[in-house]
Order: structure tokens, then C-alpha cells, then sequence
């Protein structure tokens, strides 16, 4: 009797624990990660805060060694001096999701469009990802710089489409402008077939994206936009929430000032950034990383880094 009832409490266990790791498991996603917003449940591979008591000795010896990063493709460089502090297949060109979405943006702003104008969103701003992920629907009105700040903060595909729809000639100018404006800035690796990013022909190398997050950083409204943490859109009687799809701009270790994710099947996970380390302004660049988090990871990896290599001795002088 006591050895039956002690099996059925070792099952039952057993059940329990296996359905509360069902809980705990992070909800599954489609391939726009962008428009999801991140669980509460921490993943292995998420950045972890820098607490101030403890960094100095999770930082100790980090200097010696260039961190290992699970991104495929990565350039980090001194937005000041041009120079490379690290860098993995800088000049391999690979498909870069959302990041098209920066260029969407220069192109709008150099056509000088009112910001002010308000736009309809209609049938034709529908993108091959559909409408089931997006708040924007036919019949939503928002004005360009509201579509400007969604497309780069929250990678919203259909106002990055309706901008592109509102560009004078539409879609195909637009298109058109954006590889003239890569052309014109140096990406002689690049090339760009719509406005979302959604497409896997928008391609550049790391080399490249750098020479735009440069070119994007001269603009106010992208450095504004592509770091507000959260916006609200008002929609009739309700509001919609949005949230920016990079958590590290409201994580207290960085000071960001530009930044875009994106993410489609054949870019895998990608990130830009600009930001200041140790008073230094770098841009950086990660693409096709593996793992919903590890863009992230790495870029945390690859700023902590930096901090060690300022903070660690200095060369003695002669």
C-alpha cells in the first residue's frame, strides 16, 4: 500500500513539474518578431543588468579578450575616428530585415514631406506579412511623423509601407531614392527592394550599415524616433500601445542614440545601434545572429568589453 501510494506522489510530481514548465515557456512567435512583445520569463540568453556593487568583478579581465559573439556578421566602429574595434566577416553581404527601415526614413525626410500631414492607411499598404500582427489596419489615419516613429521604434511593416506608398511616386520612387541614397553615402555592397524590410533582397554588409546608422545618426526625428521606449497612437475611442523593440533603450547601462532590430527568416536576428561607452560614440553593427535574445546578448558582451578595455590599466608612459 505505502509503495503504491509513493509512486502515485512520485508521478504526480513529476506532473506538476512538467506542467509548470509548460507555463513558464516563452509564447510562441511568428516570423515578425518585431511586433511582440518580449515574455516576462527570463531567456538563458537575455542581457543581464550590470549591478554597480558587482561590476568590477564581472568586468575583471573582460579587456584581454574580445568577447565571443553568437552573431554571424559584426562590425564595431569609432563613429568619431573611423576605427574598427572589432569585427566578424565585416564585408560579407547578407539580407537585412528592418534595418531597410533607417533608409525609409532618410528618403522620407530628404523628400521634405510634411511631418504634420496626416496620411490614410488603405488596402494597398497591406504587406506580404498581412495584417494579423499590426494595429494599422484600412481606415486608420496617423500623420507622417507618427508613421515615421512607428516604423523605427515598434518596425510597424505597414507604416513603413504607407510611407513608402506617400512618397512622391510612390513605392517604386521610393525604392528608387533609397538605393540613389546608398549610393550616394558609400554602401556600394548595398541594395534595397521596399520600404518594410520584409523582402530578403534589401542586402548589405556590416561595412555598409554602418556608413548608414552615420548617415541616419545626422537626423533629429530618426535619433528621436528609433529610441522613444513606448508611444501610444490614439485609434478613434482607444489608444494603441507600442513598445520599442529594443529593450536595451531603457536599460540603465546604455546610453543609446540611434537604433533599429529587424528580423525576417533569411536575415535571422539583426541590430544597429549608436551609442556612447565610456564617452565614446560607436556604431554597431550585428546580423544574423541565432536565438531570439543573443543580438542582444552580444551587444551587452561587446559593450561590456569596451568598459573593461577603458577602465583597464593604461600603457606606461616613457
Amino acid at each position: 500500500m505505502s509503495w503504491s501510494f509513493s509512486l502515485l506522489r512520485t508521478r504526480l510530481a513529476g506532473f506538476v513539474l512538467a506542467l509548470g514548465a509548460c507555463l513558464l515557456a516563452p509564447m510562441a512567435h511568428g516570423t515578425q518578431e518585431e511586433t511582440l512583445q518580449l515574455p516576462a520569463v527570463r531567456d538563458a540568453e537575455a542581457p543581464l543588468p550590470l549591478v554597480a556593487a558587482h561590476r568590477q568583478a564581472l568586468l575583471g579581465g573582460a579587456a584581454a579578450h574580445m568577447p565571443a559573439i553568437k552573431s554571424e556578421f559584426a562590425i564595431v566602429v569609432d563613429q568619431d575616428t573611423n576605427e574598427v574595434l572589432m569585427q566578424k566577416n565585416p564585408d560579407e553581404v547578407s539580407s537585412i530585415a528592418s534595418i531597410t527601415k533607417l533608409m525609409t526614413a532618410m528618403v522620407t525626410l530628404d523628400a521634405a514631406l510634411s511631418l504634420d500631414e496626416e496620411l490614410l492607411v488603405s488596402r494597398e499598404d497591406r504587406t506580404i506579412a498581412g495584417w494579423k500582427e499590426s494595429s494599422l489596419r484600412p481606415g486608420v489615419r496617423l500623420t507622417r511623423a507618427q508613421a515615421l516613429r512607428l516604423a523605427l521604434m515598434s518596425s510597424e511593416n505597414h507604416a513603413a509601407q504607407l510611407l513608402g506608398r506617400t512618397y512622391p511616386g510612390g513605392v517604386e520612387a521610393a525604392v528608387a531614392a533609397m538605393n540613389a541614397k546608398a549610393q550616394a553615402i558609400g554602401m556600394s555592397d548595398s541594395h534595397f527592394a521596399d520600404p518594410t524590410g520584409l523582402s530578403p533582397q534589401n542586402r548589405a554588409s556590416p561595412n555598409d550599415l554602418v556608413r548608414m546608422v552615420k548617415a541616419a545618426y545626422e537626423y533629429p526625428q530618426i535619433r528621436e524616433y528609433s529610441v522613444s521606449p513606448q508611444y501610444d497612437l490614439q485609434m478613434g475611442r482607444h489608444a494603441v500601445h507600442y513598445h520599442n523593440t529594443n529593450k536595451l533603450t531603457s536599460h540603465p547601462d546604455w546610453q543609446i542614440g540611434l537604433q533599429k532590430t529587424g528580423y525576417i527568416n533569411a536575415a535571422g536576428r539583426c541590430l544597429v545601434m549608436q551609442a556612447v561607452i565610456e564617452g565614446r560614440r560607436v556604431v554597431m553593427v550585428l546580423l544574423d545572429s541565432f536565438g531570439r535574445y543573443s543580438r542582444f546578448a552580444d551587444a551587452q558582451r561587446i559593450h561590456d568589453w569596451l568598459i573593461a578595455r577603458a577602465q583597464g590599466p593604461k600603457p606606461a608612459s616613457d
